[in-house]
């Protein structure tokens, strides 16, 4: 008798891990929070600006943040390190469809990184994005969306990891 197979289009993966830290303005900060997304990632970091003149008060066109995206075999070990940082525990709660988002208050809790005390100290916001074989950006039917709790038992069965 043969054992049934699992399906390959139904298998998970990290599509993306996203960092980013906001400062609100240009400046010393902003330049100190590239660096540091830079150590942790060992990737170039990218400036985010304003979009309108209202946002925090600081004129269009300025950079207030910086981002770095990482993708594949990579992103797995990051985002394993990323959650070391939270003591190995993530929140239920963060977990929407296909994505999960938490923050790091302090940059230097992720293993392998230093505290600097030039830097100071700032925290960082991480979302991850999970993908199933054949998904674009186009519709798809909702048995091949990625569920939360799908996410979560992915999560479980690939870190060491409690969900709280």
């Amino acid at each position: 008798m043969a054992e049934k197979k699992e399906n390959k289009m139904r298998e998970i993966k990290i599509e993306k891990v996203v960092l980013n830290i906001g400062i609100g303005e240009p400046g010393e900060r902003l330049e100190y929070a590239k660096t540091i997304l830079e150590e942790i990632t060992k990737r170039k970091a990218v400036y985010r600006k304003t979009k309108k003149r209202t946002t925090f008060g600081v004129a269009k066109g300025r950079n207030i943040g910086v981002i770095v995206t990482v993708r594949g075999e990579e992103a797995k070990k990051l985002l394993d390190r990323l959650l070391k940082a939270k003591d190995g525990q993530i929140n239920k709660k963060y977990f929407s469809g296909r994505t999960f988002s938490f923050g790091i208050p302090e940059y230097f809790e992720i293993p392998g990184t230093e505290y600097n005390p030039k830097i100071g100290i700032l925290g960082l916001d991480v979302c991850v994005t999970l993908k199933r074989p054949g998904y674009k950006n186009i519709k798809i039917g909702k048995k091949h969306r990625i569920s939360s709790e799908e996410a979560v038992s992915f999560i479980l069965e690939n870190f060491e990891v409690k969900i709280v």
